[in-house]
Order: C-alpha cells, then sequence, then structure tokens
C-alpha cells in the first residue's frame, strides 16, 4: 500500500511520522483528505482536530491551533505554533479546549495589558501638553 511522510513542526520541537495513509484537515472552506501521491497542495488550517492514519493502525488525531499544510511529493508539513497527537478522541477534545481557554485568557491579558498602556500614553501626553502650555 502506499504511503507518505508527515512532517510536523512546532515552536518547541518537530516529529516526522512514515507510513502515513490517509490524512484529513479542515481550512476555511471545509474538510478535505490528502492520501498518497496527491498533486501539490497547500492550505491554512483552521483551529481544531486533524486526523491520520498510519499503515494498519487506528486514527491518531492532531489538534492544533491553526497552522500551515503543505503536500508535495509525498511529504506532508503542517507548520503550527503548537500540537498535540492523541489516539484517544475524547482526551485529546479535552486538551485541546484546555489550550483554546488558556489562549483566550493569554489573549484577555494582552488586550488589558494594551488599554493600560494606551491610558498612560494618553496621560503622559496631556501632562507634557499642560507644560508646554505653561511655558508660553
Amino acid at each position: 500500500m502506499a504511503d507518505f511522510v508527515l512532517h510536523l513542526y512546532d515552536a518547541a520541537h518537530e516529529q516526522r511520522i512514515a507510513g502515513v495513509t490517509s490524512f484529513i484537515g479542515e481550512d476555511a472552506s471545509g474538510s478535505f483528505g490528502i492520501q498518497p501521491n496527491h498533486v501539490r497542495f497547500m492550505t491554512v488550517l483552521v483551529f481544531g482536530l486533524a486526523r491520520f492514519r498510519q499503515t494498519q493502525s487506528d486514527w491518531q488525531y492532531l489538534g492544533l491551533p491553526g497552522g500551515v499544510l503543505y503536500f508535495h511529493n509525498n511529504e506532508l508539513t503542517v507548520s503550527t505554533r503548537h500540537f498535540i497527537i492523541d489516539s484517544d478522541l475524547e482526551n485529546i477534545s479535552a486538551l485541546l479546549e484546555e489550550q483554546l481557554l488558556k489562549e483566550e485568557e493569554n489573549l484577555q491579558a494582552t488586550r488589558e495589558s494594551i488599554k493600560n498602556l494606551e491610558q498612560a500614553m494618553i496621560k503622559r501626553m496631556m501632562a507634557l501638553n499642560r507644560k508646554s502650555m505653561e511655558l508660553l
């Protein structure tokens, strides 16, 4: 049976998985599948779960917060900030939900920091404006 190689890259590590016979992912247009000898293909994956199967084994689930997928010459490359692999759908779904909540909390904290920085800058500009008016 024909197969291909899956390369996974994130900010901390990389993983090479040989013998992949099928990959199913999702981009903005919906779900899609890749099998060996697929034509060259590139897309942006959405946040969620993809899955792949190796010869004679069960589906493995790949949780990721989006990423870039590229398939060429029977090699599939997925680049993302972080990925999780697990054969248990319930387990990986829980891990992915936890990751989503953490990212949302981090985003909220970043927004709050930006808001505080903007307010401090406005106060500082107003103080400088008052000083320059006093000098006139």
